[in-house]
């Protein structure tokens, strides 16, 4: 059984671009700007439904950092040994 392996785009840019998609992953996890509201969707709270349809959006992006972008920033070894 192989494992299918893809080449790590090495650039700066796309080392910043993925780091800004995974800070505002983390940033926008908790809805501050939503605390103190009362507001009601479908019989739940608004903030319950950002939660979930943050997560949703989060597992999406963490999909395709593990599918296109895993080993970003990570240097290969100098002695020429395999992990």
């Amino acid at each position: 059984m192989s494992i299918e392996t893809r080449t790590v785009e090495r650039s700066p840019l796309a080392a910043a671009l993925w780091g800004a998609a995974l800070l505002a992953v983390a940033l926008f996890a908790v809805p501050w700007f939503l605390w103190r509201s009362d507001a009601v969707a479908y019989g739940l709270p608004v903030w319950l439904w950002w939660h979930i349809g943050w997560m949703l959006l989060a597992s999406a992006v963490f999909y395709a950092f593990g599918r296109y972008a895993w080993g970003l920033g990570v240097e290969p070894r100098d002695d020429g040994v395999e992990p």
